[in-house]
């Protein structure tokens, strides 16, 4: 009887043990990094980064390379390297690629990258871009396009310090993660367009692109509320990058994600007036996330005072959990769709 109740008991232990389910470390609940993304932080940065002394960020000036040194920084102090291959956080851009389809008699310029290395698939790449660069100054009025794109640049440097968090702590991406800042948006998708030209990574590695370009506002069609977002882009060429936003946001952000300027016939073509659409032409699943215009859009009045922290916050979240996804999951998107 004894020899009998040891091995049922025995039995037992192995059969709850194999019912257990394991989670490796790369599967780990996210909720703890996307909560160290918060507002305070990205008030921060976005103090700094939409200044008056960063002389609104055109293309190729003292400002905004200033803009770019103090980014580099922040890698710095939360050891973030620059991408292997590189030999610095800059990928430079001569003035004769800025200038070569529309003479705007802009100086060099720099896109500024940051990487950290997947534990699994490392040379898988998931891009997280935003335009670091505005328009400048005019009649000696400063643009500090706090929204466009403030916004995004600082939402990519919480981002970065959430998952090097994450990575401190043992669970690191499975796939590398490249953080682009990119230079000369405003003038034509200049800095994007010269990385999809000039890669790092070969494309074929480069998994997804989630662009963040104005975040930090409400437009007119939202009056009553900022917890929306605009995704754009995310179902043109994978139905897998279309449903991990979705999921993304429903088990973890709760946003309202409106897809008004997802329609191909949209007057305003959103998706093709910011950095995601150079990746996405190459055949690279791209999602943009965006709030919508307003009355500042472009003025010297795109100040910081009038960014609403809780709705930069919440959608740097949701960034943050796409990318979570993208960088984890065991597959990478499918690309199913002509992206038309």
């Amino acid at each position: 009887m004894k020899k009998i109740l040891f091995l049922f008991l025995i039995s037992a232990s192995i059969s709850c043990f194999s019912q257990k389910k394991y989670i490796p470390l790369h599967n780990a609940n996210p909720t703890k990094y996307i909560n160290t993304i918060n507002s305070k932080d990205l008030a921060k940065y976005l103090y700094t980064v939409a200044s008056d002394s960063m002389e609104g960020r055109d293309t190729g000036s003292k400002g905004q390379k200033k803009a770019g040194e103090y980014l580099i920084n922040h890698y710095k102090s939360n050891a973030i390297s620059f991408p292997k291959g590189a030999t610095d956080y800059y990928q430079k851009i001569p003035a004769s690629f800025l200038n070569a389809k529309r003479n705007s008699n802009l100086p060099d310029s720099e896109n500024i990258w940051a990487y950290i290395e997947g534990s699994e698939k490392p040379n898988e790449i998931v891009v997280i871009s935003a335009h670091y660069d505005h328009v400048g100054m005019k009649n000696g009025e400063v643009y500090n396009g706090a929204d466009d794109d403030g916004s995004g640049t600082v939402a990519l440097l919480e981002i970065a310090q959430a998952f090097e968090i994450a990575k401190k702590e043992g669970h690191g991406p499975k796939r590398s993660i490249l953080f682009l800042h990119m230079t000369g948006e405003e003038h034509g998708l200049l800095g994007s367009s010269f990385y999809s030209e000039n890669p790092l990574f070969p494309l074929a590695n480069t998994i997804t692109d989630i662009n963040i370009d104005m975040i930090g506002r409400r437009d007119e069609l939202h009056k009553e509320s900022n917890n929306y977002v605009y995704l754009i882009g995310s179902d043109y060429l994978s139905t897998d990058l279309y449903k991990i936003c979705e999921e993304a946001n429903n088990n973890y952000i709760h946003l309202a994600i409106d897809y008004k300027f997802n329609d191909r016939k949209d007057p305003n073509r959103f998706y093709y007036r910011s950095d995601h659409y150079n990746f996405a032409k190459k055949g690279i699943p791209s999602v943009f996330l965006f709030n919508g215009v307003h009355a500042d859009y472009h003025k010297a009045t795109d100040e910081v005072d009038k960014i609403e922290f809780d709705a930069l916050t919440k959608r740097t979240q949701l960034a943050f959990t796409i990318a979570w996804e993208l960088a984890n999951r065991e597959n990478r998107p499918v690309v199913d769709k002509d992206g038309k």
